[in-house]
């Protein structure tokens, strides 16, 4: 028998594709092997080579794709088994890629765009919508409001085990939302009995330093209980002038097997950032005389004093129970605590105040801000699932409710007065600090959700599916705020949920789903006549989805209509405390998607996608500032010939994009954006099974393009290098 050997690292799948015999079969025909009567027919040979077996379990990630996941639903199914568009985006991507942030993250998965309003505050768009709902370990914890950041698109990824995005409205599971999709984050776990980690160093542009340690081990001697710990610092200057950044994180994680169907997990994460003298908003589009400004991309907005302070805490507890009778039990809770302190300078153009003179500079006003603000979330989400008989067929059925608490308390001072700089052209962000008033209460708000969800998933026939379900959520909001007093919302939804997926054979299905999903808001009406009307959004979708390679290649298209009413389009008032906003009706968004995810070969990863729609509501277009047509290409391939070198590589495409600029000098104006690519490559040697060298290089090409323009514009990040060396253990 021939010795066969893998180098340390590659993953398992590549093994068990070459065997292609049931686990079950295998272990029957190593147990002959084993046999005293096998054993003693070998006695006589002059080597007896071991033959060594790893199994893949179905529920790890595989390279860049996944075969069984809980997205969209909480049965575990497979993608081509979910009757919506998917994406999931795993740790191997993440460290090929070099994703080490949310918005690195979000940034390359398919059919999702990015608007970088400065050089911190980020929002992400699905659709033509802005993704609002955030998931960690499937419990909806976090629902977001463009009025105020506190650094999630920062948060380290190092941590997560893996991302999923579900596109279209995922109520069912979110409960409150934007109907664009939902992002839900899965954390790392204690998952190995033996002591093993790494510790990686990393290098790049602008003084990037960053470290990372991350390891596991038993705290008993069986294993039984677990711990892991993940914890980081990074620093760097930034491209834009004057800019810095120091961010720590730590992750703590015990998993403790209680019994043999019992597993308890409890956790604390914790996320520090400072940012100094971060934008506040950006470079103006226009100079006075109706030109359109080129500036530097270093050029910077921000005064040499300003800053950001971020700091988030969680803690979460996990209680996972399997019966004997194929039910199981799922139960978990965290609280979270954020804080944001920021110290900020903007300046504004027309029609608030002048665009910059190209000669001498003489315009903007600038006008200030000092927000401090604190968020507290507490989630609980239980359910059970598991299978039952019917008319003489197996089917499935989840049941469960969840009880989420979220807290927001801000205050602010604003320096009184409009700051001249003098030439803006030329300006070093050399600004006297200034004299702050005490700081005044802006606005307190509570929201809570109450619900309760079921879902069964229905085997009509041998290749066919029905999953239908339903979630009744009680929503209560109040908030104060300075200059409107007291407002309180309840509201009151059921969101259901159906999908019927059909088998075409062992490769390809094709389905149909329809979900919804509803959003009360907090905006006040401009004019000041009340609030804006909860906004509900539908979603109607059908597609094809194949799996090859049991399950290590997966692929779908699907086709999608969004409907959705009372979408509000924000009034800013530069200083003013109060946002006022005008409901928006009859938004659509429809359009197709396509996505390749996983092994293609032994040696090749590879994802790939495609999206296109149109959106228009009541009054035309609708938020023409986001791409109408993304594609996304990535992929990292083994060298054959030289096992230690990984080679990679990939591109995002997007459209052209415009708007219709209402601060242009003179009136109105269209402004627009070519559309750009941006190509990205890396390298890795694996000098020793334990030590291991990458080189990433994003924006190889140093495209310049805006990731943010309505009004003012903020590029995009130009070409970034990073070495990082990795020791594994």
């Amino acid at each position: 028998m021939k010795k066969t050997s893998w180098l340390p690292g590659e993953p398992v799948r590549a093994h068990w594709r070459h065997i292609r015999v049931a686990p079950l079969a295998l272990c029957s025909s190593i147990a002959a092997l084993l046999s005293p009567l096998a054993l003693a027919q070998s006695a006589d040979a002059d080597e007896l080579d071991t033959l060594t077996v790893t199994a893949q379990n179905l529920y790890e990630n595989v390279g860049y794709t996944r075969r069984s996941t809980t997205a969209g639903t909480r049965f575990e199914l497979s993608p081509k088994e979910i009757p919506q568009s998917i994406s999931i985006i795993t740790e191997q991507r993440i460290d090929d890629q070099n994703l080490d942030t949310v918005k690195d993250v979000l940034a390359n998965t398919t059919g999702i765009s990015v608007s970088q309003v400065d050089s911190n505050r980020v929002q992400f768009y699905s659709r033509g919508f802005r993704i609002n709902s955030y998931q960690y370990d499937g419990i909806p914890t976090l629902n977001t409001d463009s009025r105020w950041y506190f650094g999630e698109g920062a948060q380290n990824t190092a941590i997560y085990d893996r991302v999923e995005v579900v596109r279209g409205a995922n109520g069912l599971m979110t409960g409150a939302g934007n109907p664009g999709a939902s992002v839900n984050f899965v954390r790392k776990h204690a998952d190995s009995r033996e002591l093993m980690g790494s510790v990686s160093g990393t290098l790049g542009s602008w003084d990037q330093r960053r470290g990372v340690v991350d390891v596991t081990t038993p705290l008993t001697e069986s294993g039984d209980v677990r711990a892991r710990f993940i914890g980081g610092y990074g620093a760097a200057d930034g491209e834009l002038d004057r800019y810095g950044e120091r961010k720590k994180f730590g992750y703590l994680v015990i998993d403790a097997d209680v019994t043999d169907n019992t597993t308890v997990s409890l956790g604390y994460d914790y996320q520090d950032t400072h940012i100094s003298s971060p934008t506040w908003g950006g470079l103006p589009l226009w100079y006075s005389d109706g030109s359109e400004t080129d500036y530097a991309r270093s050029f910077s907005v921000a005064p040499d004093w300003a800053y950001n302070d971020y700091e988030s805490q969680k803690v979460f507890v996990d209680l996972d129970h399997r019966f004997g009778n194929g039910w199981e039990f799922r139960g978990t809770a965290t609280h979270g605590e954020t804080d944001l302190d920021s110290r900020l300078m903007a300046p504004y153009y027309e029609p608030y105040f002048s665009s910059p003179d190209p000669v001498t500079g003489q315009g903007p006003g600038f006008y200030t801000g000092w927000n401090r603000g604190e968020r507290s979330v507490d989630s609980v989400d239980a359910y059970v699932r598991g299978p039952f008989e019917l008319f003489g067929r197996e089917h499935e059925l989840v049941f469960g409710g969840s009880y989420s608490d979220q807290e927001n308390d801000y205050q602010n001072s604003f320096a009184p007065g409009v700051i001249d700089v003098g030439d803006f052209n030329n300006w070093n962000g050399s600004t006297p600090d200034l004299e702050w008033p005490d700081f005044a209460p802006s606005e307190s708000a509570s929201t809570r959700q109450k619900a309760v969800y079921g879902m069964a998933r229905f085997s009509l026939a041998e290749p066919l599916m029905l999953i239908v379900g339903a979630r009744y959520t009680d929503w209560q909001g109040s908030t104060w705020s300075s200059g409107l007093g007291n407002h309180s919302q309840d509201e009151d939804a059921i969101t259901p949920y159906g999908g019927l997926v059909y088998d075409i054979n062992d490769v390809w299905s094709t389905y149909l789903s329809y979900t919804e999903i509803f959003q009360p808001q907090s905006y006040r009406l401009e004019g000041g006549n009340g609030y804006l009307d909860p906004l509900v959004g539908k979603n109607y979708e059908t597609g094809v989805k194949a799996a090859w390679f049991d399950g290590l290649l997966n692929a779908s298209f699907s086709v999608f209509r969004l409907e959705q009413d009372n979408v509000a389009d924000i009034v800013s008032t530069p200083g003013s405390l109060i946002t006022t906003a005008t409901p928006v009706s009859d938004v659509v968004s429809e359009g197709f998607e396509a996505e390749l995810t996983g092994a293609v070969t032994d040696d090749l990863d590879m994802t790939v996608g495609i999206t296109h729609y149109t959106a228009t509501s009541a009054e035309g277009s609708f938020n023409t500032d986001r791409p109408r047509t993304q594609a996304n290409l990535f992929a990292s391939y083994r060298v054959p010939q030289w096992r230690q070198l990984t080679i990679g590589g990939g591109a995002r495409w997007q459209s052209e994009t415009f708007i219709d600029d209402q601060a242009a000098p003179g009136g109105t104006r269209d402004y627009e954006q070519e559309s750009y690519t941006l190509v990205n490559v890396f390298g890795r040697y694996q000098f020793t099974p334990q030590l291991a060298l990458q080189v990433n290089v994003k924006n190889l090409f140093d495209e310049t393009y805006y990731s943010y323009f309505d009004t003012y514009g903020v590029y995009g990040e130009p070409r970034r290098v990073t070495s990082t060396l990795t020791y594994s253990f």
